[in-house]
């Protein structure tokens, strides 16, 4: 930590800085995912909250960020019941339950709005940013700030907060600065066009610059991300990072993706990294480029084998004993890899532009092509939208993948109707599921029910999912609306959507 640059500043410990923060304030904080997240003030607020609630007073704080964050934040202020709002994205499942037990206003988000929707005065006033640095430097009444791991919406956060707190974390090396381009549009009608033409493209600086008399105070830390563990990938997830590889190769050789391939953007998990591994081990594939929103482990390693040449992202979503790799490549991943902000890493016309090939997970799927990828049946919260919707409608190519069934078998993922909708038919060009490939595109709303029962479903739910279309009501779209969540329905009754017996439901 390189202390002598920060002697002006007022050091302070993080309880002195989460005493700071009054019930009711508005909070904008860096990172995207666990990476790059402030985590000892927030860690030192939930301790706040419990003791004022012990007292009998409330105490609340919104929070807005770039995605998810960890443990030390949406997990312990969920938990101490001190979120009044919080957007736009989370994983955390401590925060998830308490969610889903109506006790925190969540609104799931599109990643790429959220900065422009604070700018916009959507949400009112932010009272403090809180960000996480890996290095500061003094430069006339400014300090410039490096960000660590993420860019979430950094630049915006510190340029609208009343006051800043940072976080001086050591976890990080100061290197660190040299993957980032920080850039922030301006707003309507001033906006210009984002000038990324290529994935490797930068364009503003590579710090957040704030004037010293909005900075609270520096607090020193050595605290590792919150990183995520996913599952290791299994013979159905490798079977659909396979499927996909195999027809993304047959449309290159179609003339329908270009010989030089296009950049990819893949969601997070396991399913993910299978499909990376697979378009990585495929050697008809030329080494490709990667413009998506977060970068996992498999990238990494494919960027130091030579197979991903470029990539762009706005965070970095690996273990950290990955992220020491990427610090210890500096001299190479600074002029091979990019961390932008969440806007711009999701941003429609930059992805339109490039040509992204989008692959994301779905939970469930219908059968005209709509797609549920954050509730569990209808009502309970996963996880929210993320950058899946930034970047499904406005792809080259949009794929949803997903196995054909979970929990064993008793659910289906291929239904009649979506118990909730992230992305709509509109938007979906592809579905994969361990069981095949169904490819939409070009086909009506009864070609695409025909096209994704008999590729897409697990053959326990084909025939169960013929049926209803028996039952469905002609039309542009054939639906029975009596019927359309009796599997969902049958699910809840009796713990098994084989059960579904579409005579209960239709008079």
């Amino acid at each position: 930590m390189q202390i002598d640059k920060i002697m002006a500043y007022t050091r302070m410990t993080a309880a002195e800085a989460a005493a700071l923060i009054k019930n009711g304030d508005q909070i904008a904080m860096s990172g995207f995912t666990p990476a790059g997240v402030a985590k000892a003030t927030t860690k030192e607020l939930a301790k706040i909250a419990v003791a004022e609630h012990e007292a009998g007073r409330e105490f609340k704080v919104a929070i807005f960020t770039g995605a998810s964050t960890g443990q030390s934040t949406d997990g312990d202020l969920a938990n101490a019941q001190a979120i009044k709002y919080r957007a736009p994205y989370t994983t955390n499942p401590d925060f998830r339950k308490h969610v889903n037990l109506g006790e925190i206003p969540y609104n799931d988000l599109h990643l790429s709005h959220m900065a422009q929707e604070l700018r916009y005065g959507f949400y009112g006033d932010v009272d403090w940013a809180i960000l996480e640095v890996c290095d500061i430097e003094e430069v006339g009444n400014d300090y410039h700030v490096y960000l660590t791991a993420a860019g979430g919406i950094s630049p915006t956060a510190a340029r609208l907060a009343k006051k800043v707190i940072l976080e001086l974390n050591s976890f990080h090396n100061p290197n660190a600065k040299y993957i980032h381009d920080v850039y922030e549009p301006l707003d309507p009608p001033y906006r210009k066009a984002i000038p990324i033409e290529h994935v490797g493209d930068r364009i503003g600086q590579s710090f957040v610059s704030i004037p010293k008399e909005k900075v609270a105070g520096v607090v020193e830390c050595n605290i590792p991300d919150e990183a995520r563990a996913f599952k290791d990938s299994d013979p159905v997830t490798d079977k659909i990072g396979y499927l996909t590889a195999e027809f993304l190769v047959e449309e290159m050789h179609k003339g329908r993706i270009p010989k030089e391939f296009l950049p990819l953007q893949s969601g997070v998990g396991s399913t993910a990294n299978a499909i990376l591994g697979a378009l990585g081990a495929d050697k008809h594939v030329p080494d490709f480029n990667i413009y998506t929103e977060v970068i996992q482990n498999s990238v990494i390693e494919m960027m130091l084998n030579g197979r991903v040449k470029d990539a762009s992202a706005c965070s970095l979503t690996v273990s950290n004993d990955c992220l020491m790799q990427v610090y210890d490549h500096m001299d190479y991943f600074k002029d091979h890899l990019t961390l932008r902000q969440s806007e711009i890493s999701n941003s429609p016309e930059i992805i339109r532009r490039l040509g992204v090939i989008a692959i994301n997970t779905a939970i469930e799927a219908d059968i005209y092509g709509n797609v549920n990828s954050t509730h569990i049946s209808g009502t309970k919260m996963m996880n929210g939208i993320g950058g899946s919707g930034d970047f499904i409608r406005n792809a080259y190519l949009s794929i949803f993948t997903c196995p054909s069934v979970a929990k064993g078998g008793v659910i289906s993922s291929i239904v009649p109707f979506v118990s909730h909708q992230d992305s709509s038919e509109h938007d979906v060009n592809i579905i994969v599921t361990e069981q095949g490939i169904a490819d939409l595109r070009g086909k009506s709303p009864a070609q695409r029910a025909e096209c994704i029962i008999e590729n897409c479903a697990h053959p326990d739910y084909k025939q169960l999912l013929w049926d209803y279309l028996k039952i469905a009501k002609m039309g542009h779209t054939r639906h029975n609306l009596s019927a359309a969540f009796a599997m969902h329905d049958t699910l809840a009754r009796k713990g098994d959507m084989k059960l579904t017996d579409f005579a209960e439901y239709v008079k």
